[in-house]
């Protein structure tokens, strides 16, 4: 077997975005999205997310308008979190929240026996900013934002839901569709905090690169 050919390093993401172009053919994408259902493909090589990415109407417009606002980002893992271009957020005036390992979180989850995702939405939901949620691990979390929703307490500038599993994950993800909030979700199983942290990506780098 040969030796691959040696690309230098600013050069591997081009030429995979151009191979993923290739082996799409001619499925034809909505330009507004393109960008975002590539890079999903990119971080996970996997081209099902051509077909199970649902946008509700102009999901990436708005995203990238809220962006370009300064809009903060809260994300149910570290690993979403550290996956995030938190210096092109920071030129935007945003920056990016986990509250997962927040000593208050975790003593009021397991004082009521809930996920520390659902308190982390809460306190997420008195943040007083526009915020762009990036879920792509815990149901529970987009369970709790659909009630917030519900019950007028939260307004997301965009759900990105995309948590990966068995228990729960395609039903909270349904929760969400339903919902008139801008949304970008991975129907089905499929998903996790590196899809979340690319779709945010791919968000900001059509603002700044």
């Amino acid at each position: 077997m040969s030796m691959p050919e040696t690309i230098k390093p600013m050069d591997i993401e081009k030429r995979s975005f151009e191979i993923i172009t290739e082996l799409l053919g001619d499925r034809k994408l909505d330009p507004e999205n393109e960008l975002v259902i590539k890079r999903a493909i990119h971080t996970t090589a996997d081209f099902d997310y051509a077909d199970n990415l649902v946008f509700s109407p102009h999901a990436v417009k708005l995203g990238i308008e809220a962006l370009k606002g300064g809009c903060d980002i809260v994300t149910d893992t570290q690993m979403a979190k550290s996956g995030i271009s938190k210096a092109t957020l920071a030129k935007l005036g945003g920056e990016v929240h986990c509250f997962m390992s927040d000593p208050d979180v975790a003593a009021e989850a397991k004082a009521r026996g809930v996920t520390r995702a659902l308190v982390s939405m809460e306190k997420a939901a008195k943040l007083g900013k526009p915020c762009i949620f990036a879920i792509g691990n815990a149901p529970t979390a987009l369970i709790r934002i659909r009630e917030l929703i519900d019950s007028g307490e939260l307004k997301p500038a965009l759900v990105i839901g995309v948590p990966v599993g068995f228990v729960n994950v395609v039903e909270s993800k349904e929760l969400i569709i339903e919902t008139d909030v801008p949304h970008i979700v991975a129907r089905g199983r499929k998903g996790g905090s590196n899809v979340a942290a690319a779709i945010v990506n791919a968000l900001l780098y059509q603002i700044l690169r």
